[in-house]
Order: C-alpha cells, then sequence, then structure tokens
C-alpha cells in the first residue's frame, strides 16, 4: 500500500531539517526561502517492536517494517494560490499526498531569517491554510462554472450530486472552513474524491522548538499551536527538529542513552511518525515464518481477502481462509504451538475485519 505524508509550512520553518532526521539523507537544508524546490521523497520506517520479538522468534532470513513515504515539499508563501513563490508546482506537489504534516516555528532566533519578519505561529498556519482554501476555491469554482448549465438543463442525476457537492465545499471553504471539517454523505465524498482536494487532507501540526524547550515542555507558542489545532480536531507533536536531526546519526543505543538523560521517553520524531500513521487510520498486520517477517500497512475497516490483495492479487483472487493469531497471544503463550494448544488459532472467511497486531497465514489457490 503506497501512503505519502507531506511535510509542508513557510521557509525556514524546519521542514528540510525534519526532513533530514526522517530520512537520515543529507538535504540542503538552507537558510534562506526555497532552498528545496523539488520535492524530496524518502520511505519511513514504521518502528514497532513487535517485528524484533518476531525475528528473535522466528529467526528468519529477512525482516521487511512497514514503511510510508515522506514528502518535503518546498517552502509556502503569501499569494502562492496566485504563482506567488514556487506557488502551483507547491501546490500540485501537495495535492499527491494523503496527509499533511505542517510544520510550524516556535521559537525565536535571530541568525534564521523568518520570511514574514517574526515569529508567529497562528499568523504562520493561517497563511498556509488560507492559501490551501483559495487554492481548492479556484478548482471548485472552474468546475462549477462548466457544469452547472448541464445540470440544470438535463436534470442529469450524477451532474445535480456533483453541483450539490461542490456547492456545499464552495459554501464552507469561503467561510475559512477546511474541507476535512465539512460533514459530507458518502455520495459527496465519492464526488469528490477525483478532485484531490488538498484542505480534504488530515493534518497534523509539528511545533518546531528549540532543545531546551524540549525538557522544559510547552512554551507560550506551543500553547497557542495546540489551542488552534484542538478547536479543528487536528493534532500536535512538540518537537526540536534540530535535535532529531543529530539523534539520526547516532545508534539506536545512543540515541536511547541521550533521551534519558534529557529525561525523554520518545523522539518526537517517533511521536510524529506514530501520529502520521494513526491521522491516515492505518494499522499493521503481520506474516511470520523461517523465510521472512514482515509487517504490512492496512487501512482500518479493511477484509481479510482485500488485505491478502496488499500481498499478492493472486492471493486475493484464490483466497480460502486465512489463519488468523493475535501478536498478543503469541508473545503470552511463546510460541505457534502453544497457540494452538489453547484455541487462539482462528479460521477466518474474507469479510473478517483485519486487527492491529494480527498474524495472518493466507490460504489461497489460483
Amino acid at each position: 500500500m503506497s501512503l505519502k505524508a507531506g511535510i509542508v509550512g513557510l521557509p525556514n520553518v524546519g521542514k528540510s531539517t525534519l526532513f533530514n532526521a526522517i530520512t537520515k539523507k543529507n538535504i540542503l537544508a538552507a537558510n534562506y526561502p526555497f532552498a528545496t524546490i523539488e520535492p524530496n521523497v524518502g520511505m519511513v520506517t514504521v518502528p514497532d517492536e513487535r517485528l524484533a520479538f518476531l525475528e528473535n522468534m522466528y529467526l528468519p532470513k529477512s525482516v521487511v517494517p512497514t514503511t510510508f513515504e515522506f514528502t518535503d515539499i518546498a517552502g509556502l508563501v503569501k499569494g502562492a494560490s496566485h504563482g506567488e513563490g514556487l506557488g502551483n508546482k507547491f501546490l500540485s506537489h501537495i495535492r499527491e499526498t494523503d496527509a499533511i504534516v505542517e510544520v510550524v516555528r516556535c521559537f525565536d532566533d535571530e541568525n534564521i531569517t523568518h520570511v514574514e519578519g517574526k515569529t508567529d505561529p497562528i499568523r504562520d498556519i493561517e497563511i498556509i491554510n488560507v492559501e490551501l482554501i483559495l487554492a481548492d476555491l479556484e478548482i471548485i469554482e472552474n468546475r462549477l462554472n462548466k457544469i452547472i448549465k448541464k445540470a440544470e438543463t438535463t436534470k442529469d442525476k450524477e451532474a445535480l450530486l456533483e453541483v450539490k457537492a461542490l456547492t456545499k465545499a464552495k459554501t464552507s471553504l469561503e467561510q475559512n472552513i477546511p474541507l476535512r471539517l465539512v460533514d459530507f454523505t458518502d455520495e459527496e465524498k465519492d464526488v469528490l474524491g477525483s478532485f484531490n482536494f488538498i484542505t480534504i487532507k488530515p493534518i497534523i501540526y509539528a511545533a518546531n522548538v528549540l532543545e531546551d524547550d524540549m525538557v522544559i515542555g510547552d512554551n507560550d507558542y506551543t500553547k497557542l499551536v495546540k489551542e488552534y489545532a484542538s478547536k479543528e480536531k487536528s493534532g500536535v507533536i512538540v518537537m526540536c527538529c534540530k535535535m532529531e536531526s543529530e539523534l539520526a546519526e547516532l545508534s539506536d543505543d545512543d540515541k536511547k542513552v541521550f533521551l534519558e538523560e534529557l529525561g525523554i521517553a520518545n523522539s518526537g520524531l517517533d511521536k510524529l511518525i506514530f501520529a502520521t500513521y494513526d491521522l491516515l487510520g492505518l494499522q499493521t498486520f503481520f506474516t511470520a515464518g523461517a523465510d521472512e517477517c514482515r509487517a504490512w500497512t492496512f487501512r482500518k475497516g479493511m477484509n481479510a481477502k482485500s488485505c491478502a490483495g496488499l500481498i499478492h492479487s493472486d492471493i486475493e483472487r484464490g483466497f480460502i481462509k486465512a489463519e488468523v493469531m493475535s501478536f498478543d497471544d503469541l508473545k503470552e503463550l511463546g510460541s505457534e504451538l502453544k497457540v494452538k494448544e489453547a484455541g487462539k488459532l482462528r479460521l477466518e472467511g474474507k469479510d473478517y475485519l483485519m486487527q492491529d497486531g494480527d498474524i495472518v497465514y493466507f490460504r489461497f489457490n489460483v
């Protein structure tokens, strides 16, 4: 399952520094606007202690963690929806993502240029959100101009539904309400899905602070961001992008020691990865054996047959049954044999809704 999260924000707020930490790649992180011109793409490994446990139990030839894609997109400026800065180029890149991570500067530093002159996280958020709203509005207005007459003349049901959905979206955007906060019907969602609107994508704010603030806790800026995010039911992760970039250079053991010395349980990066994974409504199932232990990403609510298709279309097409045990049962009982003896290895049909932590063997015949 190919999934993408886009890292966005104003220039010089820490996007590329965060991207360096995520992918451990040395992407240019310069102190001037538009240091990132083309979107930088990296695959992110989702930390999962369960996979390490399976590796130790099965001693497989290979281990494959679950991943998804993070894209670092060039800094947005006021007027982007009308072509300012990188304008439409930026907006086209963000339309290709499944979720948005908006990096917000929550610290003062006279040595790092702020494109708007001074630190003001709410102003920065609203600059970006307004530009995204304007970009979606432009698409809606262009489409409505083409279809309204046809819908009124022909009374075509599909055309009328499209006009209704787009008009509802337009009204919300004109009131400065992003589409992700609008209560659309399932039919309306189907209609709007083809337009790939930016403001319908789920969003999480990464509040970028100085290292000292990571130890102290929230500062005045992060409190404002959390208050803003709570009103639109979005998440906030407070992190120091510079520190995360430095942590990425350490071994896992050294990283653990460093965090313990600071009194921090988990790195901001790990929190962001988990939060983004959850934001997209994703869970993990496993396949395990002597050849390979592998984590597979699936969306909450997918059934066994659809999840089989994530491995291979032939397995989905020839699906017979799924042998399923939960990771928690395996860990508690200590072996597959003891899980079977306890009657906790189940045979499930195609409509079984997969659960996070399921360990599965798919029976199929093509």
